[in-house]
Parts: structure tokens; sequence; C-alpha cells
């Protein structure tokens, strides 16, 4: 069988929790992630080269001139971008790589990457993403405004993606994005020159 790894692109609505969904399935299942380069200031905790790559404006704009991201975008006045070798590189040894990139990004990966396989996670309805984004304690209310603005253009876009899973109990939503990237691996289209092989391996028998 094929041994190139797939690309997985996970986004989500602003406070929907796909950070922490992406965390547990590389923690469980042994997935790549592909760190982002972002021009955000670091929240408490995030650690360069782990979290993101914090990059200043400049040093972001050099990087798109170099043809260095697959996908950038500018996400409520901050740039973010995925380092395309990074990228490449695992997939060629096999490995199965995840992108957690915001909706704008996710189409350019799908232009570049057909076989890209996108998931969209959701809150349960819109009200608990309200409550989620001002638990988090991180943004003002004007902010928290801005994001929910945003999640209702994204939602415009949610049928471009090939599944889309609610986070109402992080277990199980976890559990669903694994089975969701398992059965895509197995799908026909995603295995025909294996199907070929098997034929005529079985036709010299």
């Amino acid at each position: 069988m094929d041994k190139k790894g797939f690309l997985i692109v996970i986004s989500g609505f602003s406070g929907v929790g796909k950070g922490t969904v992406v965390k547990r399935l590389v923690e469980d299942y042994g997935y790549s992630l592909s760190i982002s380069a972002t021009t955000r200031e670091p929240r408490e905790g995030e650690v360069d080269g782990k979290d993101y790559y914090f990059k200043s404006v400049s040093d972001f704009q050099n990087l798109i001139d170099y043809n260095g991201f697959i996908e950038w975008a500018q996400y409520v006045d901050n740039y973010y971008g995925t380092p395309r070798k990074f990228v490449e590189d695992e997939m060629k040894l096999g490995h199965d790589v995840i992108l957690e990139i915001e909706v704008q990004g996710a189409m350019h990966v799908k232009e570049q990457y057909p076989d890209a396989l996108l998931i969209f996670v959701t809150a349960p309805n819109a009200e608990i993403l309200k409550e989620r984004l001002k638990g988090r304690g991180t943004d003002s209310e004007a902010v928290i405004a801005k994001r929910l603005r945003r999640a209702a253009d994204e939602a415009e876009d949610i049928d471009v993606y090939d599944y889309v899973v609610v986070n109402d109990d992080l277990e199980e939503c976890v559990k669903a994005v694994n089975s969701v990237i398992v059965a895509n691996k197995c799908k026909k289209s995603n295995n025909l020159k294996f199907i070929e092989d098997i034929k005529q391996e079985l036709k010299a028998q």
C-alpha cells in the first residue's frame, strides 16, 4: 500500500476547543502536527516552536514572498500560516499530518492538495460557543463580538468540509474525529494503487 501520509485539515470556530481536540489526537493516536506561524502575541504558557512560531509582521511577510507557506491568512488583525517544508517532509515519511487552520487557509490547502481531508469542529450551538469564548478570559467583549461575527461568516463555508464533528463531549469528539480519519484512509479512492496491485498479484498466483 502507498505509504505516503495523509493531510488532515481541522478547522472550527474560535473558542470551540479545536486546539484541545488536536492535542489529544496527537497524544492518543500519534499524528504529526504542523506548527503554525503567527504574528499574534503568545498567550500565557505558550512556547515558541512548540505551540506556534511567533513571528514579527515583517518576518512573516518575508516568508510569504519566498513561498514558505502552504497557506496563510489574516484573522482578527493577525497573520497565521502553515510552513511548507515540515508538512511535505512528514508526508513523504508516511506520517499523517494535521493542520489546525482557519477556514480561509483550508480553502488554499484544498486547492494545492485535492486529497486533503477537511474536518470542521463546532460547538453544539451559538450560545455555548459564546460562553466558551467568555470562559477563556483572554479576550475583551469587543474581541469576543468580533470573533462571533467572524464565526457567522465561517459558517457559510462549512459545506466545503468533508465532515462536521460537534464538540459537546471532548472524549467523544476526539474519538469521532479519529474515526473519520481512519475511514477516509480506507476509502477506495485513496487505495486505487493498492487495489490494482493486489489484483495483479492474485492473477499471478
